[in-house]
């Protein structure tokens, strides 16, 4: 339900922009609707876990304002990637040996963009911030869900899956390409502390007393199509 009114404030608002935008008649102003998608480099800058980097997909939907008296163009968007992390576990407390499970993340994201014109309306630098919303980390495998996390006694794979649900993003790219075809390249990284609702559980934290701290890290590498 949350997901759904993200998606429906953000359609809102990138028909208002738009809107208000192309009522001025003193330029010509050019508004645009993108479709996209890509893959996904997700991981957490965290020292509780041991992390590995996986690929995910994300798909979104963009509307631009392409301000031709301008040295900028602006975005809204809307984006929903399934992103995957790896993070080491042991099968008990007493087996020294380590893998890597496999998490999935879902999250969903709106931003507003401002495209800095680098070579014309070409090549531009994209930043600008966003609002994420997320659900749990997801174990793939129940089987696995009593692993023992590395550097703990016993914290239990399934132990970290309820993590903060909101995010404040920052986002830095790059995109190259013609009017109606664009390939994007894009970081993303989440100022909040994702594990900050583990600290509020009652978890065992035998072994590695620290307080529970990470900063999602995102790449993204997308082609989108407008029209």
């Amino acid at each position: 339900m949350r997901i759904h009114r993200l998606i429906l404030l953000v359609a809102l608002t990138i028909g208002f922009v738009t809107t208000s935008f192309s009522q001025h008649q003193r330029y010509r102003i050019q508004n645009g609707i993108g479709i996209y998608g890509g893959i996904t480099q997700f991981d957490f800058s965290t020292k509780n876990f041991t992390t590995k980097a996986e690929q995910g997909w994300l798909v979104g939907a963009s509307a631009t304002v392409d301000i031709p008296h301008k040295w900028y163009n602006m975005s809204y968007s809307i984006q929903l990637a399934e992103n995957k992390i790896g993070i080491a576990a042991r099968p008990n407390a007493t087996v020294l040996s380590e893998e890597f499970l496999d998490y999935k993340l879902f999250t969903a994201q709106i931003a507003l963009l401002m495209h800095v014109k680098l070579i014309g309306p070409y090549v531009t630098l994209d930043v600008g911030p966003m609002l994420q919303y997320n659900g749990d980390l997801e174990l793939k495998d129940d089987n696995k869900e009593n692993y023992i996390i590395n550097s703990y006694a016993n914290l239990m794979a399934k132990d970290i899956s309820e993590i903060s649900k909101f995010n404040v993003d920052g986002a830095v790219g790059i995109s190259a390409g013609i009017s109606h075809f664009r390939l994007k390249a894009q970081y993303i990284y989440g100022f909040l502390n994702s594990f900050n609702k583990l600290n509020d559980a009652n978890l065992d934290r035998t072994g590695n007393p620290n307080s529970f701290k990470g900063n999602q890290s995102m790449l993204v590498f997308t082609a989108m199509v407008s029209f």
